[in-house]
C-alpha cells in the first residue's frame, strides 16, 4: 500500500475538507482567517520602510499591517509562516511523490506564443502581479475569499469567487481561444 504522501496527485475532495478542518482550527485557535495576500503587503511595507523610513508611517494602509515605527506590529507572524510552509510543503510533496515532471513552457503556451521561457516566465510574473493587485484591492485573495470567507457564507467573497471564475475563463479564451477550453477540467 502507497502511502498518501508518496501519492501524485491527492483526492480534491480529501484536501478541500482538510483546508475546511484547518480554516476551522485557525478560527478557533487564533480568531483568524487563512489568507496569505496580506503577506505580500507586508513585504513590501517592511522593504520600503527600511528604504525610506518615513512612507510607511505616512501611508494608513501599510501602518495598518505594519504599525509605525514607534509601535511595529510584527512582521514575521503566523501568516508569514503560512506561505513559507506552503511553497515548503509543496516541495516536499514533490520529492515524497517522486515527481520528476519539469515544464518551464507548457505546450498550449508553446503553441501561441512560442517556445521562450523568458516571455513565459514574464507572463507568468505579470499574471502574478495583476492578481495580487486585484486581491488586494478585493480585501482578499482566493484563500481569504475563497475559503475563509465562502465558508462563512459572506456575500463578498461569494461576488469575489464567481468574479475569479468569469475572469479566469475569459482570461484563458482570449489567449488561448478556443483551443483553451480543451485543457478545462
Amino acid at each position: 500500500m502507497t502511502s498518501i504522501l508518496a501519492k501524485p496527485r491527492w483526492s480534491p475532495y480529501a484536501v478541500g475538507a482538510a483546508i475546511g478542518v484547518l480554516s476551522w482550527i485557525t478560527f478557533a485557535v487564533m480568531g483568524k482567517a487563512l489568507g496569505t495576500s496580506t503577506t505580500m503587503v507586508r513585504a513590501v511595507g517592511a522593504a520600503e520602510r527600511v528604504v525610506v523610513p518615513g512612507h510607511v508611517d505616512q501611508t494608513a494602509y501599510l501602518t495598518k499591517y505594519l504599525g509605525t515605527a514607534a509601535q511595529p506590529k510584527p512582521f514575521f507572524e503566523w501568516q508569514f509562516a503560512l506561505v513559507v510552509m506552503l511553497a515548503l510543503g509543496a516541495y516536499l510533496a514533490a520529492r515524497a511523490s517522486g515527481s520528476k515532471f519539469r515544464e518551464s513552457v507548457p505546450e498550449i503556451w508553446r503553441k501561441r506564443f512560442g517556445d521562450s521561457k523568458g516571455l513565459r516566465y514574464a507572463g507568468a510574473f505579470v499574471g502574478g502581479a495583476v492578481l495580487l493587485f486585484g486581491a488586494r484591492l478585493a480585501g482578499g485573495c482566493t484563500s481569504g475569499h475563497g475559503i475563509s470567507g465562502g465558508l462563512q457564507l459572506a456575500l463578498s467573497s461569494w461576488v469575489f469567487i464567481a468574479a475569479m471564475f468569469v475572469s479566469g475563463i475569459a482570461t484563458a479564451f482570449a489567449l488561448y481561444g478556443k483551443e483553451g477550453g480543451k485543457h478545462v477540467g
